[in-house]
């Protein structure tokens, strides 16, 4: 792989997919933290695997493809498609193990001294459990059920990606039933001595042992049912639950009269769900979309999950129809197949010792419920701080604008919603009231396709003018603009921030955003809607650095800024947090300015290509991880600048696709008082040593060691603050909430 420059050795980088193993790792570890309350820990299992769902349907799903296509390239880090795949496995084996073990050994025992009983066999129901399990299946369960037999008449159906099933070996019993009824009329012939002498006779003896011979069918886990069946106990303080697989399996054979079911076992696949699209070629960006959304569940089988200890002629059967050639694919699971399950635990009645107390998103104090927001934000520049500060100010935002008769129009960029989405409802109200709506939907958001085009055409059936964005490029930039005439004239109200515009996540993911009516934002964002729906490129910006064309430009100044400062004795250093980090050219900025004596500090969540301490390239460099209650999503920047600090927040990380095919904004915090309350966060999170993973040389990530050091949980310092900053003096304002618009669509 050709190299640009001293730093691009392939041994300064660590590989992405790699990295990303190591972050959910993190997350595991946060369910092996005994200081955690117990459902909080299981929540952390059934986070570990979601995201591991998501890493083989995406990330393992595309080295097969490079692997099937030839190609040869190494990544950053000198690995190819094959290397990576091998690594790949060894270390997913290993989390998944270690998954296992911490649910069987640590968190199951847990649940039962909290009274909780999770059953794993059928033979551990009392008579009246199972009698009442039993009419379960009969009245709830079996109704929604197909089995689906395998032969000749009936090929193996299509199993649902990520779907639960169950298959089963069966034979046929030998009496009644519709293969009986084909047999007798085979015996509807002439007698005996015309057989033999036809030699019929002997092809029948043939077909009566063929027919007896075992069989394979298959029954798909009900998706729509909860999974965790609750059971009755006489001990008041239980809480006991089967899961509805098991229940299937033990009443399996009233699925298949006049056949004995030989043995039964749970399985789940993962197909590749990483689809691209030509969009220079296709002439209807969301009917395209549509289409390959339905050939998401014919991809190819790149994970079997299978209970262990599973028949061996099944397993052969199901590698067969499923193609599966590669033992790697198959993962043999000790324990309940899929964790997410455990998600729907974690709101068990009357279990609040169990789990944290519900966090509530404080009131923005520059912003009174029922205020004018357009006046509030003519005070100042306003800070939001999610999810410890209320989203509502930005759901006001477009509410208000919606209805106020001084407003002309309303322009965003929609990324992932929520499913009933308080700001779709107030766009489409302002389209019927008459204001110039125009909504970019990104349809191209992985897993979010549906949802959006559903949302696109609701948007369009109102009114507004939806576009999706510019070919070729994701539209990932969160921005808001309402255009206002006033007695002074037109204004512009600007919203940035570092999060999506969904009122559901931004109760758990940290973000930070900015509202705004500096005139010079205004401008800017004027031009990005431009160039978004008509292709307008500005000649300059006045403040925004915008991606894919400006935005690496801009990062690379700022960091050999620093370089070039710490060089000539002057105060230097970069602080900044994101998600992902393994863009090669940034990363070789930063070893450049490492070497130059630029103190680097870097708070990285997720994906991480740097290396910390190799010597003379990475040694001033430092980087952490926080997994906490709340997942860790704001881009925050911070350079020196010779004690002149310059603050950055955005929607990008340091990654190839931000930087280069997205179109991502990332804004200057201008306002002194806003730019402290940023740098603040920043210094709360370096601080932190309770949440905290530091990586190490090895490219382990390790927590900090807590003993006799005053604990630092950043997430809590952060809610304590958006409490204290609300005015106690003032019930009334204590009391109000913001009402979101009705949803109107």
């Amino acid at each position: 792989m050709e190299k640009t420059t001293e730093y691009g050795k392939p041994e300064y980088f660590e590989n992405r997919e790699l990295s990303w193993i190591k972050f959910d790792r993190r997350v595991l570890n946060e369910a092996r933290d005994k200081t955690i309350p117990l459902l909080e820990r299981l929540k952390f299992v059934s986070i570990t695997s979601s995201n591991l769902d998501e890493f083989f349907m995406v990330r393992v799903a595309s080295l097969k493809d490079m692997l099937h296509a030839g190609v040869k390239k190494a990544d950053i880090a000198g690995m190819d498609a094959l290397k990576q795949l091998e690594r790949v496995n060894e270390d997913t084996r290993e989390l998944v193990n270690l998954q296992y073990s911490t649910y069987n050994r640590s968190l199951l025992p847990l649940m039962n001294q909290e009274h909780i009983y999770i059953i794993d066999a059928y033979e551990k129901l009392t008579e009246e459990q199972a009698a009442f399990v039993d009419d379960y299946f009969e009245n709830e369960v079996y109704p929604v059920l197909t089995p689906m037999a395998v032969d000749a008449s009936r090929p193996f159906p299509l199993i649902r990606n990520k779907s639960l099933n169950i298959a089963a070996v069966i034979e046929y019993k030998g009496t009644g039933g519709l293969l009986a009824h084909k047999e007798q009329e085979s015996d509807d012939v002439p007698d005996e001595e015309l057989l033999a002498e036809s030699g019929k006779k002997e092809k029948k003896e043939k077909k009566s042992k063929k027919s007896a011979k075992p069989e394979f069918a298959t029954v798909q886990v009900p998706s729509g049912m909860a999974r965790l069946v609750p059971v009755p106990s006489k001990n008041p303080e239980e809480k006991v639950f089967i899961l509805l697989e098991q229940v299937i399996e033990k009443n399996i054979e009233k699925l298949f009269l006049n056949y004995k079911v030989l043995c039964a076992y749970p399985y789940r696949i993962m197909r590749n769900a990483d689809f691209s699209i030509d969009e220079d070629e296709a002439p209807d960006l969301l009917k395209e979309i549509q289409k390959q959304l339905k050939k998401r569940q014919w991809g190819e089988v790149i994970r079997l999950e299978v209970e262990d200890g599973i028949d061996k002629k099944l397993l052969e059967f199901l590698k067969e129809e499923l193609h599966i050639e590669n033992k790697q694919d198959i993962f043999y699971i000790n324990g309940p197949i899929d964790f997410t399950f455990l998600m729907k635990m974690y709101g068990l009645a009357g279990c609040d010792h169990l789990r944290y107390e519900p966090h509530t998103p404080q009131l923005v104090p520059e912003i009174l419920p029922g205020e004018n927001i357009f006046e509030a934000i003519q005070k100042g520049d306003i800070l939001l701080h999610h999810p410890y500060q209320s989203f509502g100010p930005v759901i006001e935002l477009i509410r208000q604008a919606a209805s106020d008769a001084q407003v002309l129009a309303i322009k965003m960029t929609l990324y992932r919603v929520s499913g009933n989405s308080p700001i779709i409802a107030s766009l489409a109200q302002a389209a019927e009231n008459g204001k110039q709506v125009t909504v970019l939907v990104e349809l191209k958001a992985r897993f979010d396709e549906e949802n959006n085009i559903v949302w696109a055409k609701k948007l369009e059936q109102a009114g507004c003018h939806v576009i999706y964005g510019i070919v070729g490029l994701k539209t990932h930039s969160k921005i808001a603009l309402v255009v206002r005439r006033e007695d002074e004239g037109i204004r512009r109200y600007v919203h940035l921030g570092t999060g999506n515009y969904n009122d559901s996540t931004a109760k758990l993911y940290t973000d930070c955003g900015v509202l705004t009516c500096s005139e010079s934002v205004g401008e800017d964002a004027t031009a990005v809607f431009n160039m978004l729906s008509g292709y307008s490129e500005p000649l300059s910006w006045n403040c925004l650095a915008v991606a894919p064309i400006w935005l690496r430009k801009k990062f690379l100044k700022l960091i050999r800024r620093e370089t070039k400062n710490a060089r000539e004795g002057k105060q230097a250093y970069i602080r900044a947090k994101m998600n992902s980090l393994c863009d090669q050219e940034m990363i070789e900025a930063l070893y450049e300015a490492s070497t130059a004596g630029v103190q680097i500090k870097l708070l990285v969540r997720g994906i991480c290509c740097l290396r910390t301490g190799i010597k003379g390239v990475s040694e001033n460099i430092q980087v952490r991880s926080i997994v906490g209650n709340f997942l860790e999503h704001s881009r925050i920047f911070d350079f020196c600048n010779d004690g002149r600090a310059e603050v950055f927040m955005g929607s990008a990380d340091w990654m190839p696709r931000n930087l280069d095919r997205r179109v991502e904004i990332v804004f200057p915090v201008l306002d002194e008082e806003l730019k402290k309350k940023v740098l603040h966060i920043l210094d709360i999170e370096f601080e932190d040593n309770v949440k905290a993973h530091i990586l190490q040389e090895d490219g382990t990530y390790e927590k900090i060691d807590k003993r006799g050091k005053v604990l630092v949980n950043s997430q809590e310092i952060f809610s304590k603050e958006a409490e204290q900053a609300v005015p106690r003096q003032d019930k009334a304002y204590k009391d109000r909430v913001f009402v979101p618009a009705e949803p109107g669509i």
